[in-house]
C-alpha cells in the first residue's frame, strides 16, 4: 500500500509549511497503510503495526476505565520496550499528558518531578530497583496508581524463562496492593476508547530538562511541536522510502532525541524499531548482525565506543542510510574514524528539549562541514544575537547567542511563567549556546554560555580545549571545566580518559596542546581518569566534576 500524504508542503516561496497535527495521527496512519509490517522487534519477538494499533486502543480504553481523563498526567518509566510505545500513544489518544521519567532518577528527584507535574498514574517495569523507588515515593508525591508491566509478557520464550528463573532478585516486591494495577488487567477489554476532543496545540509531553542549573523544569511539548519535528526529520531525509527502514533503538526513549528520531519519526515512516534497553556493546553488535539497521541515532560516546573496537569486531554498517549524532558536540576525529571503519556516513545535528529537539542538522546526502552542526532544519530559522544586547542581530561570522524560531518550539515551562519569559526573546527560543553562522548558513557552536571560563577577563571556551585534546591519538574522552583561581578568577582544568594501554603523561599532553591552543586556553591542571562521568544516554557530563572541584576547595 502507498505511503500517507506528506505532512508538509511548500508555500509560494518554496519554504516548507508544517501544518499542526495530533501525534496519534502518526500511529493511525502507520496502522492504516502498513498493518502487516513489523513495527517492533524486542529481542526477536515481533509485533506488526496492526497488532500495535490494537494494543494502543485497548490500553487507551483501559486508561479511561481506570479514571484517567483529558489533561491528566501519565508517568512513563518503562525503558526501551514495547510497553513504552503502546502506553505513550494510548495516553495521547485519551488526551492525557505523558511525563517521561528516567529510571536512574533518585527518590528525591522522582518525588520532585512527580509532584511538580501532578502525575496520577505511572507505568513501571517489573524490575525491582526501578519499582521500589516509585513505591516508596508514590504516596508522598500524590501518585494514585502504579501500573506494573511484566517482562514475561513481552520477552521471547527463552529469555522469558531465564528472567523468571535466574533473576528473582530483580523481581518486584509489592507492599501496597491498593496502589498497584497490573497492565494485563488494564488491557482486558475489546478496545474502542471513547472519542476525546483534542487540539494539536494541547500539551502532549512534559519533557523535564536535566536540571544543571537548579531544579529540572518541564518543557511543555505539544502534539503540534513534536509532530512538526518528526515531519521536519522526514523532509530532511527526503520523504518516505520505497522500502521499510529499520532503526536500531538503543537511545533511551525517555530522552527527547530518541523520542523524536526513534519513536515518533520511526512510527511516522512505518519503520521497524529494533529495541534494546541500553547501550551494551555485545548486545548492540549481536543485534546489528541479526537485523542490520538502515538508521542509527547515537551520541558521540557511542561512536567513540565503536572506534575502540578491535578490527575483527567492527560492524559493517554500509547499509545505514541515516546516521545522526546528537546530544553533544561530535569531535571531528571521532566522526572520521567511525566513517572509515564502519562504512557509514554520520552527520551531526543540534537541538534541545525545548525544541522537540532538532533545530539544525548536516544534510544526509549533501555537504557536511567539519565541526559544524549543519544548517537550519526544514522550516526553522536560526538567528545569532548579541549576548549583551539581545535586540542586536549579529553579522555573518560574528559570535553570539544562538536563537531559533520554528513550529517545533515548546509552549513554555510547566507552571513557570518567569522562566518561560526569560527563555524567549520576541518569540525566538534562547538556547544559551554561543555560536556563529558561516556564509552558507551552517551553524558552528563555540560553547555553552554558562560553561564559559572567565580567565582574567578573557573568555575561554572549554570546547576549544576539548577539541584540541581529541587530536591526540591516545585521548579517548575529554572534559574541560573552569576552576577557581585567586588571581585570575578562573582557570581551565582538563579531565582525560586515555585509550587502552596508553602511558600518556600530563607533561606530554600539555606540550601537545600548546601547539593547538593559546596560552589562555592551556589547562593549568590535567587529571587522568579511567572513565569520565556520563548521563543516562551516554553523554559526557560536566556537573559531577564541577561539584567535585567545588567540594575540594571548600
Amino acid at each position: 500500500m502507498s505511503a500517507p500524504a506528506l505532512p508538509y508542503y511548500p508555500d509560494e516561496t518554496g519554504h516548507l509549511i508544517f501544518p499542526p497535527r495530533l501525534l496519534t495521527d502518526l500511529i493511525d496512519n502507520a496502522v492504516a497503510h502498513w498493518p502487516d509490517r513489523v513495527a517492533i522487534d524486542y529481542f526477536g519477538r515481533c509485533w506488526t503495526y496492526g497488532e500495535l494499533g490494537a494494543l494502543v486502543d485497548r490500553a487507551a480504553r483501559g486508561m479511561q476505565d481506570s479514571g484517567l481523563t483529558k489533561g491528566d498526567r501519565f508517568g512513563l518509566c518503562t525503558g526501551n520496550s514495547p510497553y513504552h510505545i503502546v502506553l505513550y500513544f494510548a495516553a495521547l489518544k485519551i488526551g492525557a499528558v505523558v511525563v517521561n521519567l528516567n529510571p536512574l532518577y533518585t527518590e528525591s528527584e522522582l518525588e520532585h518531578l512527580l509532584k511538580d507535574a501532578g502525575v496520577r498514574m505511572v507505568a513501571v517495569p517489573e524490575v525491582r530497583f526501578v519499582h521500589e523507588k516509585f513505591q516508596d515515593v508514590a504516596h508522598k508525591a500524590g501518585v494514585e496508581t502504579l501500573l506494573i508491566c511484566r517482562m514475561r509478557d513481552i520477552l521471547p520464550f527463552g529469555l522469558n524463562l531465564g528472567f523468571r528463573l535466574l533473576r528473582r532478585s530483580d523481581h518486584v516486591r509489592i507492599t501496597d496492593r491498593k496502589l498497584h494495577l497490573e497492565l494485563t488487567d488494564l488491557l482486558a477489554n475489546a478496545g474502542n476508547p471513547a472519542q476525546v476532543a483534542r487540539d494539536p496545540h494541547d500539551v502532549a509531553v512534559l519533557q523535564y530538562t536535566g536540571g544543571t542549573t537548579g531544579l529540572p523544569k518541564g518543557a511543555m511539548l505539544t502534539h503540534a511541536s513534536l509532530a512538526a519535528n518528526s515531519a521536519q526529520m522526514l523532509a530532511h531525509a527526503g520523504g518516505y522510502s520505497d522500502f521499510q527502514q529499520r532503526t536500531l533503538g538503543v537511545l533511551p526513549m525517555f530522552h527527547v532525541f530518541a523520542l523524536t528520531c526513534i519513536l515518533n519519526y520511526g512510527i511516522e515512516t512505518g519503520s521497524e524499531l529494533v529495541l534494546l534497553p541500553r547501550f551494551e556493546m555485545p548486545k548492540v553488535l549481536a543485534s546489528m548482525k541479526r537485523k542490520p539497521p538502515t538508521q542509527f541515532f547515537g551520541v558521540p560516546t557511542m561512536f567513540a565506543a565503536f572506534n575502540a573496537l578491535p578490527d575483527s569486531k567492527v560492524p559493517d554498517l554500509s547499509m545505514v542510510i541515516c546516521c545522526i549524532s546528537g546530544g553533544a558536540p561530535l569531535p571531528l576525529e571521532v566522526r572520521q574514524q567511525f566513517e572509515a571503519r564502519t562504512g557509514a556516513r554520520v552527520v551531526e545535528g543540534y537541538g534541545l528539549s525545548e525544541a522537540s529537539p532538532i533545530i539544525t542538522c548536516n544534510p544526509l546526502f549533501g555537504l557536511v562541514k567539519d565541526n559544524s552542526c549543519g544548517p537550519a532544519f526544514p522550516g526553522t530559522i536560526i538567528e545569532i544575537h548579541d549576548r549583551d544586547d539581545p535586540g542586536r542581530m549579529c553579522a555573518q561570522g560574528e559570535r553570539g547567542e544562538v536563537m531559533a524560531r520554528g513550529p517545533q518550539l515548546m509552549k513554555g515551562y510547566w507552571n513557570q511563567p518567569k522562566a518561560t519569559a526569560a527563555t524567549f526573546h520576541n518569540g525566538a527560543l534562547r538556547t544559551g549556546d554561543v555560536g556563529y553562522l558561516d556564509e552558507d548558513g551552517y551553524l558552528f557552536l563555540v560553547d555553552r554560555i554558562k560553561d564559559l571560563i572567565l580567565r582574567g577577563g578573557y573568555n575561554v571556551y572549554p570546547r576549544a580545549i576539548e577539541d584540541a585534546a581529541y587530536h591526540h591519538p591516545e585521548v579517548k574522552e575529554a572534559i574541560a571545566i573552569g576552576i577557581p583561581d585567586d588571581y585570575l578568577g578562573q582557570v581551565p582544568k582538563l579531565f582525560v580518559s586515555r585509550t587502552e594501554g596508553s602511558t600518556l603523561t600530563e607533561e606530554e599532553l600539555s606540550t601537545f596542546l600548546a601547539t593547538l591552543i593559546n596560552k589562555l586556553e592551556l589547562p593549568t591542571e590535567i587529571e587522568f581518569r579511567d572513565s569520565l562521568p556520563k548521563t543516562m544516554i551516554g553523554k559526557l557530563s560536566k556537573k559531577e566534576l564541577v561539584e567535585e572541584e567545588r567540594l575540594k576547595r571548600g
